[in-house]
């Protein structure tokens, strides 16, 4: 018998390698979102955070069902997203890795006030809120109201194109 996933894959007539390399082709901004949920942080490597609304301010991002991040994020109330500059593709890739504990030497991180993980270094960073929840495929989508933003520097923004990460370039 069929998963719902797998229903809705093949009524989509679109097979997973081209879907794929479609995306690949698409360039997207690269984000490690952090939550804390009482068990210890845990992250990942997101390139689908996006904004949602202005008012009020939410956002928006897709965690796979089956990573080891969802358990957190199912629970924690909160999350952090750290938006990585140009040269912060170690950093992208750590909190990528399969199995890898990430939070641990070299990645340097603290807490805010409210508890959430932030990465230092990151050049821009907001803490969100979680308003929903919504399985979506084989993912789940999570909103979350913005409740406070910080920004260090302007740095050019680390950017997942192609398979790999690049930086971006002004065309002017």
């Amino acid at each position: 018998m069929l998963t719902a996933a797998a229903r809705t894959a093949a009524h989509a007539g679109v097979a997973p390698d081209d879907y794929r390399s479609l995306f690949r082709s698409h360039p997207a901004g690269v984000t490690v979102i952090c939550a804390d949920a009482g068990h210890g942080p845990a992250g990942f490597t997101a390139t689908s955070l996006a904004s949602v609304s202005l008012a009020p301010p939410l956002v928006s991002f897709a965690v796979a069902t089956v990573s080891s991040v969802w358990a957190t994020l199912a629970a924690a109330e909160s999350f952090t997203a750290n938006f990585l500059a140009a040269g912060q593709h170690d950093l992208a890739a750590r909190f990528a890795a399969r199995g890898a504990d990430r939070f641990a030497s070299p990645t340097a991180w603290s807490r805010l006030d409210t508890g959430e993980p932030v990465l230092h270094g990151a050049p821009a960073r907001l803490r969100a809120v979680i308003q929903d929840r919504f399985e979506v495929g084989d993912h789940h989508l999570v909103v979350g109201l913005v409740t406070a933003i910080e920004s260090d520097e302007d740095r050019d923004p680390l950017v997942y194109h192609a398979g790999g990460y690049c930086a971006a370039a002004p065309i002017l």
